[in-house]
């Protein structure tokens, strides 16, 4: 009966200690928890991403006169009997190599700069001219505590953080709410930004929306951290529960 009494007690110690590292509390995983129940209340943040060294750029100009249009744009072949728009690298330095007009500055720019300025650019060649630029390359990545981390292509060209982690399957229930860090290069430089995904002031961040190659990162919680912890020993942890319940029980015969 004693033995028993021994077994049950730590039995009892070492749920215990599971249960405590592997509770979240809800507050942590609520987002928008200072809502007060108006809609459309946040400022909505216009956003238009910079072109950045290494996009990838399609850019197509018609006119009225198609055969004045027709040099500046170029294809390439897709397959046996098949071809597509020549797509436009940004190179180290900025540029894109543009046909007639040769090296254009587009890093730093938004499409609809750069579509006003091959528009006056243009403009000496062809009447009324009609440039249409798309960035074809716009990717974000989501790590850490998600459901489906991985990197996303996104064909709008526009993204909230909402919605690449909703690509990202949500966060999973240990994941931080309140430090999520985006990684952003700017310029050369690399930036770390910290949200709050449980404040609604996140609705009105300069940062809601991405821009290209944006890396988020979710950082896993306490209680994700102890039980990974507990779980990496939890081994080790029974089999000295066992051992010490076996020495118990040979030296109280």
């Amino acid at each position: 009966m004693q033995m028993k009494n021994i077994f049950f007690k730590y039995l009892t110690i070492l749920s215990v200690v599971f249960t405590i590292t592997s509770c979240v509390s809800t507050k942590k995983i609520v987002y928008f928890q200072d809502d007060d129940g108006v809609i459309g209340n946040e400022t909505v943040v216009a956003f238009e991403p910079k072109i950045q060294v290494g996009d990838m750029l399609r850019i197509y100009v018609s006119a009225i006169d198609t055969e004045a249009a027709t040099p500046f744009n170029l294809y390439e072949s897709s397959g046996a009997t098949s071809t597509k728009l020549l797509t436009y690298l940004v190179d180290i330095d900025g540029n894109i190599n543009f046909p007639v007009l040769g090296k254009i500055k587009v890093a730093g720019f938004t499409n609809k700069q750069i579509t006003n300025n091959l528009s006056q650019l243009l403009g000496s060649y062809i009447k009324n001219p009609v440039v249409n630029v798309r960035l074809i390359n716009f990717k974000v990545t989501v790590l850490g505590e998600v459901n489906s981390p991985g990197t996303y292509t996104v064909p709008n060209e526009r993204i909230s953080i909402l919605g690449a982690i909703g690509l990202a399957g949500d966060l999973s229930i240990q994941g931080k709410r309140k430090t999520v860090v985006i990684v952003r290069e700017e310029e050369g430089k690399r930036k770390l930004i910290t949200l709050d995904l449980s404040s609604k002031k996140i609705l009105s961040s300069p940062y809601f929306y991405l821009a290209q190659n944006d890396v988020i990162y979710v950082e896993p919680n306490k209680a994700k951290i102890n039980s990974s912890a507990v779980g990496a020993n939890a081994g080790i942890i029974i089999s000295s529960i066992s051992t010490v319940i076996s020495l118990i029980a040979i030296l109280t015969r």
